[in-house]
């Protein structure tokens, strides 16, 4: 009957072929899937079980590099410059991402600060600042520059967590912090980094509208990239295999160097028994600065190089070798430029004759 209702017998059987069609298949996904199982049930086991290992494995790996309470109490207490005679200022700087971290600025006698380098000091992943003074303390005395000691954020006083792109971050904020002040010299900021600071160090030496700012890079035992110290440090085979993109962490130093412009000393110590010395050896030959030295200190372990005979005197030559060399390189812009304006007088005189 046109225009009328559809049965009910007839639509309960509409109903019911399509359940029964969708049981059936239903049934067969089912019993395909029994059969998977039966016969590759171990190897879904194990990808899930790769899968569960290392999705843990990425959510622990701050924990793994980042050591900011080693040893303890590194976050409640930092030493103070002025525990090894050094003057100096205690600084809270607020980064574009709005942390606050800490800093130390050591400086020179007033007479003397305006016109002395000034090193930006990235130190290691472990303890805070304070535990490099002496360190700084020689650097002071030996090289008679300005220090400004940076405290990653989530170490010691300094706001936030630790991560890969904060520390990037707090090191532009640390240039530019020493940029907004009109008391230290703009013209020879070294960057210094130790270990993990070196890879934070030549991070920063290739960024744009920050590499121009930095009259040298200084780096220390550092490291090619985290995955290659990974397979070092675990030994585990099955880490070649590993696509980058497992590593939360990667500060891929090796491909960065490449970058690099400005000139750069390279720091080894030979008897380091953390970052294997080939590695600051594949650094120093990646890196495509024409003003490049490789310095190695056979006795140097990889928190104790400064210690050792020679050290200071290698940094201070290698600061006025570029010193040298920047005052030539003017001299000569200088010469040309004069010799153009020669050139022009003349070629002006003919014109009025």
């Amino acid at each position: 009957m046109m225009g009328g209702y559809v049965p009910l017998s007839q639509l309960g059987a509409v109903l019911l072929r399509m359940v029964l069609k969708v049981w059936a298949y239903s049934g067969l996904v089912l019993v395909v899937c029994f059969l998977l199982y039966y016969m590759y049930g171990g190897i879904f086991a194990i990808s899930l079980l790769i899968f569960a290992v290392t999705g843990i494995l990425y959510q622990v790996q701050d924990n793994l590099l980042y050591s900011p309470e080693l040893p303890s109490h590194s976050r409640v207490y930092i030493p103070i410059p002025s525990m090894f005679g050094l003057p100096f200022e205690s600084i809270n700087h607020k980064c574009p991402d709005g942390t606050t971290i800490h800093m130390y600025f050591i400086h020179q006698p007033k007479e003397r600060q305006r016109l002395a380098p000034t090193l930006v000091f990235f130190h290691g992943n472990a303890g805070n600042m304070g535990h490099r003074l002496q360190n700084c303390a020689g650097l002071y005395h030996n090289l008679h520059c300005n220090i400004l000691l940076i405290e990653y954020r989530g170490y010691g006083l300094s706001e936030g967590h630790p991560s890969e792109e904060g520390l990037y971050i707090d090191a532009k904020a640390s240039l530019d912090y020493l940029f907004s002040r009109n008391d230290v010299n703009h013209s020879e900021i070294v960057v210094f980094g130790r270990s993990l600071g070196g890879a934070v160090a030549i991070d920063l030496a290739i960024r744009e509208n920050y590499s121009n700012r930095i009259w040298c890079l200084v780096v220390e035992n550092t490291f090619t990239s985290i995955p290659d110290m990974a397979r070092v440090l675990l030994g585990w085979k099955i880490l070649q295999y590993f696509p980058i993109f497992f590593y939360k962490n990667k500060y891929l130093s090796y491909q960065k160097v490449k970058q690099i412009r400005i000139p750069t000393l390279f720091i080894s110590g030979l008897s380091d028994s953390l970052v294997p010395p080939k590695m600051m050896q594949e650094l120093y030959e990646r890196c495509n600065s024409i003003r490049k030295q490789l310095f190695q200190l056979p006795a140097g372990t990889h928190n104790e190089t400064w210690q050792l005979p020679g050290y200071y005197h290698a940094i201070a030559l290698f600061l006025q070798n570029c010193r040298i060399s920047a005052l030539m390189r003017q001299a000569s812009i200088d010469m040309d430029t004069k010799s153009d304006s020669g050139y022009s007088s003349l070629w002006n005189g003919v014109q009025d004759i």
